[in-house]
C-alpha cells in the first residue's frame, strides 16, 4: 500500500483534487464517463448543425459566386484543407490540456469561418470566403475529433459503441441542417443577404453553442483522468516501455487507411451530388432532402455500426464499408439524373458506407495508442483524413466538369473496392 500511495503521489503531485479523486475512484470514473457522453451528445447536436451548412450549399455558393462549375468543389476542399490544420492544433491542445479546451477552441474558431462566409456572401467577396472557408473547417475537425472523448474512459469492450453514441447523436443536428435551407435562405433574404449565406448564419450560431457547452460543462477533464489512470498502471507494470513502443503500428495504419479512402469517396460524390442535382431540374428543397437523407446515413446508424464493431471487429467492418460504398458508386454512376429516388438510395449507401469506415478505423486507432499518446495521434490521424476529404472535395468539381458525375462516381466506386486488398495485405504483412 506504500508502494501504491508513493506511485499516485509522484503522477498525481501535480493535479488538482477534483482530478486526484476521479482516479482513485472506479465508481466515479464510472460517473464521469456518463458524465461526458451526455455533454459531447449536447454539443455534438448543434455541432451537426454546424457541419451541415458546408457540405449543402458550400459548392452551390462558389458555384453562384464563381460562375462556373469547375472549382464548384473547392469551397468542400478548402475548408476540408482547414480541417485538416486545425485536426492537428485540437489534438496537440487535447493531448496537453484535455478534451475541454481542444474541443472548445475548434468548435468556437469554426464559429468565427461561418461567420465570415456569411460577409463574403454579403459583400460578393471570392478571396473572404475562401479565407473563411479554410476556418470553417475547424469546426469540421472538431465535430469528428469529439468522437474520441467518448472513449477516453470506456472499458475495451465498449469502446466503438461510445464513438456511435457520440457520433448517433449529430443526426439531430446534421439532418435538420439541409432541411431547414429554404427557412434559412428566406431568413437570409429578409435581412438583404444572398439565400445561399443563410445555411452559414445558422451554421455560426451553432458551432459557437456547441463550444460554449464544451468550455463549461466538461469538467473535470476526461482525458486528463485517463491519462493518470494509464500512468498508474504503467508505473505499476512496466517502467521501461516508451510511448513509441507502447503504440500498435498495424492497428493505426489498419485504422488510417480505412478512413482516409472513406473520406475521399465520400467527400467527392457528395460534394458534387447538388451540383448534379440543379443540372437535372431539381429545386434547393429536393436537394436539402437527398443530403439530410445522406447525412442521416453517415451518423444515425452508429449506434448499431458500434455494436457490430466490438462484437465482430474492426477488420470485418471495414470489408463492409469497401462493399457499400461500391455499391453506392456504381448506383450514382448508373442512376438517371432525373431519378431523385435513386439518387437518395445512391447517397444513403455512400452515407452507411461511411459510417462504417469511420467507426472501425476510429476503434482501430484508439485501440492501437495508449493514453499517453492518444489525442496527439488520433489529431494527427484525422490531418490525413482531413488532406484526403480536402483531395477528393477539390478535384470533384473538375471531374465533374471536363468528365461528368458518372465519372466521378465510377472512380468512387474504384477506390472503395481498393479499401478491401489494402488491408487484407496489410494483414498478412
Amino acid at each position: 500500500m506504500a508502494e501504491r500511495t508513493l506511485e499516485h503521489k509522484q503522477v498525481l503531485s501535480h493535479l488538482p483534487a477534483s482530478i486526484v479523486e476521479y482516479v482513485d475512484s472506479a465508481e466515479k470514473q464510472r460517473q464521469l464517463h456518463s458524465k461526458t457522453m451526455k455533454v459531447v451528445i449536447a454539443s455534438q447536436i448543434f455541432g451537426g448543425a454546424g457541419l451541415a451548412a458546408g457540405i449543402t450549399v458550400g459548392a452551390l455558393l462558389a458555384q453562384d459566386m464563381l460562375g462556373t462549375d469547375s472549382f464548384a468543389g473547392v469551397p468542400t476542399g478548402l475548408f476540408t484543407l482547414g480541417s485538416a490544420g486545425a485536426a492537428l492544433v485540437v489534438g496537440r491542445l487535447s493531448q496537453r490540456l484535455g478534451r475541454r479546451v481542444g474541443l472548445a477552441t475548434g468548435f468556437l474558431v469554426g464559429g468565427l469561418g461561418a461567420i465570415g462566409v456569411v460577409l463574403a456572401a454579403l459583400f460578393n467577396s471570392v478571396p473572404l470566403l475562401f479565407i473563411s472557408m479554410l476556418i470553417y473547417g475547424s469546426g469540421t475537425a472538431t465535430n469528428l475529433q469529439a468522437r474520441y472523448a467518448g472513449t477516453d474512459l470506456a472499458l475495451p469492450s465498449q469502446r466503438a459503441k461510445a464513438i456511435s453514441m457520440a457520433m448517433v447523436f449529430t443526426t439531430f443536428g446534421a439532418v435538420a441542417g439541409p432541411n431547414l435551407v429554404n427557412l434559412t435562405g428566406d431568413l437570409a433574404t429578409s435581412i438583404g443577404a444572398p439565400p445561399l449565406s443563410g445555411p452559414f448564419m445558422l451554421g455560426a450560431i451553432a458551432y459557437i453553442l456547441a463550444g460554449l457547452i464544451l468550455l463549461i460543462f466538461l469538467r473535470p477533464d476526461p482525458f486528463i483522468v485517463a491519462k493518470a489512470i494509464a500512468e498508474i498502471q504503467h508505473k505499476k507494470t512496466s517502467g521501461i516501455t516508451s510511448e513509441k513502443d507502447s503504440s500498435n503500428k498495424k492497428g493505426i495504419f489498419i485504422g488510417t487507411s480505412v478512413m482516409v479512402l472513406t473520406q475521399i469517396v465520400m467527400i467527392a460524390i457528395m460534394t458534387m451530388t447538388p451540383v448534379h442535382m440543379l443540372h437535372h431540374g431539381h429545386g434547393l428543397g429536393q436537394v436539402g432532402i437527398v443530403i439530410g437523407i445522406h447525412v442521416a446515413s453517415m451518423y444515425l446508424p452508429s449506434l448499431i455500426t458500434g455494436i457490430l464493431v466490438d462484437k465482430f471487429g474492426y477488420i470485418f467492418m471495414a470489408y463492409m464499408s469497401g462493399f457499400t460504398l461500391l455499391l453506392s458508386g456504381l448506383l450514382a454512376a448508373f442512376a438517371p439524373g432525373s431519378s431523385m429516388g435513386l439518387l437518395i438510395v445512391a447517397l444513403a449507401l455512400l452515407g452507411l458506407g461511411w459510417n462504417f469506415g469511420l467507426i472501425s478505423g476510429t476503434a482501430a486507432i484508439v485501440d492501437a495508442t495508449p493514453p499517453n499518446v492518444r489525442a496527439k495521434t488520433q489529431g494527427t490521424v484525422d490531418v490525413l483524413i482531413a488532406l484526403s476529404g480536402a483531395s477528393g472535395g477539390a478535384l470533384s468539381g473538375m471531374i465533374v466538369a471536363h468528365s461528368g458525375y458518372s465519372t466521378l462516381s465510377l472512380i468512387g466506386a474504384f477506390l472503395s473496392l481498393l479499401l478491401i486488398p489494402v488491408v487484407v495485405w496489410f494483414r498478412r504483412k
